[in-house]
C-alpha cells in the first residue's frame, strides 16, 4: 500500500489534508517539496498538476484537499447505502 501526500511549507490545504487521513487513521509518507523533495520530483510522479497537496492513496491519485474530501465522502456514501 502506498500512501503519499505532497506537500509544502506554510500550506493551510497540505495541513488539512494530512489532518483529515490522521482522523481516518490512514498512514502516509509526507513529501515536502523543500525539504528532500522537489518539484521536479512531484511532476514526475505527477505529471501536470499545479498545486498541493497532491494525495495518493493504495497507488491510486486522489488529488488536491477538496479531492480527497469528495473521496472520503463517496466511500461513505457506498458504506451507508450498504448497509
Amino acid at each position: 500500500m502506498s500512501n503519499i501526500v505532497w506537500s509544502k511549507m506554510q500550506c493551510h490545504f497540505c495541513d488539512m489534508a494530512k489532518r483529515l487521513l490522521e482522523q481516518k487513521e490512514i498512514i502516509y509518507e509526507e513529501r515536502m517539496i523543500g525539504d528532500n523533495w522537489t518539484v521536479e520530483q512531484l511532476l514526475e510522479a505527477v505529471p501536470n498538476v499545479r498545486t498541493v497537496p497532491q494525495v495518493i492513496l493504495d497507488g491510486k491519485l486522489i488529488g488536491s484537499y477538496d479531492n480527497l474530501v469528495e473521496h472520503f465522502k463517496k466511500i461513505d456514501e457506498e458504506k451507508y447505502a450498504r448497509d
